[in-house]
């Protein structure tokens, strides 16, 4: 007698089963992946413009933070047991193995930032729940269409409870980090 499944299962991976994989070189080299809620996420491709809003983003936010913070860019954050996130930027409490030791967790983060072009609806209804969910306190999302930041503030397991856009020459200043704030014109040099 054999079983017949009437549906298709999903198998939910968990951070430590993605992170063997990683290292048992499952994944090809070039491949930008990353986890969310137990499914294997394709990254986009990052073009010019994302590239360089990530740079100048670091730049700024490097200069402003100075010793207070590291300025995590591109790389995963470990939130919970099924999810690792490879946000744009993320701004770390310091740490002095710099997170070689674990990746860092919610807890670590003080300013988390996603860079949206082709990725902004994903973004919006799957990552920003997603660091609101984990307790991350401020989430930003730089939308390169519109040239905004939209600001996320005061988590909750439903959603950020606060949440405004900037735009032109406002200042976006963070919570966590007395002054730390970004000029949005500054993200979208001429």
């Amino acid at each position: 007698m054999s079983a017949v499944l009437e549906y298709p299962h999903k198998h939910a991976i968990s951070a430590e089963e993605y992170l063997r994989m990683g290292e048992a070189g499952v994944f090809a080299p070039e491949a930008r992946f990353e986890l969310i809620e137990g499914e294997i996420i394709e990254m986009a491709p990052i073009g010019s413009p994302h590239a360089g809003t990530v740079a100048i983003l670091d730049r700024i936010l490097a200069r402003a933070a100075g010793d207070r913070a590291i300025v995590w860019v591109q790389n995963p954050l470990r939130l919970g047991e099924r999810s690792m996130p490879q946000p744009d930027l993320a701004l770390l409490t310091p740490r002095t193995d710099s997170y070689r030791s674990s990746h860092p967790t919610a807890a670590d983060v003080l300013l988390v930032v996603e860079v949206s072009d082709t990725t902004l609806q994903f973004d919006l209804s799957t990552k920003i729940p997603l660091y609101a969910r984990a307790g991350i306190a401020e989430a930003w999302v730089v939308d390169l269409e519109k040239r905004a930041v939209r600001v996320y503030r005061d988590p909750d397991p439903a959603g950020y409870r606060m949440s405004f856009t900037a735009s032109g020459d406002e200042t976006v200043s963070m919570r966590a980090l007395t002054g730390v704030a970004v000029t949005v014109l500054a993200l979208f040099p001429a």
